[in-house]
């Protein structure tokens, strides 16, 4: 009797002008030691010779060339329509996999028919002792919606000593390499175009999680991750992004009583952080703030409607909210790790 043949499941990268990544990197997902996978990129209108590259070089991956540059949300969406699978995975492409980075993270999903997304371990591609900024072990949020990672508290980056290695329910997944259920993410909406980049993930889980499905992370899957292959992490454009999109994320997904609380916070906080920006010559920094709390303020109407197009719980009870300050612990007490805070 032959056995059954597994779950297909779609790698999707998503490239803007990362030629010399897809190079590099493309082979270690190519070399996936999984039964049932399709390798596809989807280019957002690349002018660096990125759609050349894969014809010549790599024939069997998949290619839809998307027509402009729709960003992170955008461009997956517009992707993910034409791909047919029951198990999609969002992959940078300044990621490198391990061979049997998939299988695990499919039989912890497969086992578990509540769980609508799951991520692996993010490891740094350049320093692989240590966890990646953009996951680490596991997405969670603060009490005043910051997110923040199990192995990755604000910039400090853990030394991976197999602490996080607990497959667990999280807040959000990292976008840089996601598992996520077709069905989910379609019902889900998908990831809000409106972010453009940065924080869409969190949104996406958020929303699953209020839709009472589950997102997990699973240490036994590995994969090192780059990191500032599209912005560098000092990029006045990344900083706006970041905090307009926090904004929008708490505006959608919080109960109106919880989002006045945290929403006012906020306000004051990133007030904070501008005149510290401020403070230390980082004045495109503090340019930036002020930008994205203009553009959010503008766009509050439409904010407003989708937020009345969605559904809200209780912050409290959805699985990785921390009900402490990790910026009163990280940058006022100074505690530096993920295991002292939580502790």
């Amino acid at each position: 009797m032959c056995p059954m043949k597994p779950d297909k499941v779609a790698v999707v990268i998503l490239n803007f002008n990362t030629r010399d990544l897809l190079r590099k990197l493309l082979p270690s997902v190519l070399a996936t030691e999984y039964g049932n996978v399709e390798v596809v990129v989807a280019d957002n209108a690349s002018t660096d010779g990125s759609v050349e590259l894969l014809k010549d070089e790599f024939p069997t991956v998949t290619r839809i060339e998307l027509e402009e540059n729709y960003g992170f949300a955008g461009g997956y969406n517009k992707a993910l329509e034409q791909v047919e699978a029951p198990f999609y995975v969002l992959l940078n492409s300044d990621v490198e996999v391990d061979q049997n980075w998939l299988t695990p993270m499919m039989e912890c999903m497969t086992a578990n028919a509540s769980i609508a997304a799951i991520q692996p371990k993010i490891l740094d591609y350049n320093n692989r002792a240590y966890f990646e900024y953009a996951g680490a072990s596991g997405g969670f949020i603060d009490k005043h919606a910051y997110p923040f990672c199990r192995g990755r508290i604000s910039n400090v980056l853990e030394e991976d000593q197999g602490q996080y290695n607990e497959s667990i329910p999280v807040f959000w997944a990292t976008g840089a390499a996601m598992l996520i259920r077709a069905e989910d993410y379609h019902k889900a909406g998908g990831l809000d175009a409106d972010f453009f980049a940065h924080m869409e993930e969190i949104d996406l889980c958020w929303r699953l999680q209020n839709m009472g499905r589950e997102v997990w992370v699973c240490p036994d899957a590995k994969v090192y991750h780059m990191g500032g292959g599209t912005l560098a992490s000092s990029s006045p454009r990344k900083t706006y992004l970041n905090f307009r999109n926090n904004l929008a994320l708490i505006t959608k997904n919080l109960p109106f009583g919880q989002w006045l609380r945290i929403f006012t916070m906020r306000l004051i906080l990133d007030g904070v952080a501008g005149i510290r920006f401020l403070l230390s010559g980082e004045i495109k920094q503090t340019l930036a703030i002020v930008k994205a709390h203009w553009s959010f303020f503008l766009r509050l109407p439409h904010w407003w409607k989708k937020r009345k197009q969605s559904e809200q719980r209780d912050f409290r009870s959805l699985h990785g909210m921390k009900n402490w300050s990790f910026v009163y612990q990280h940058f006022i007490k100074g505690v530096k790790y993920f295991s002292e805070i939580n502790a």
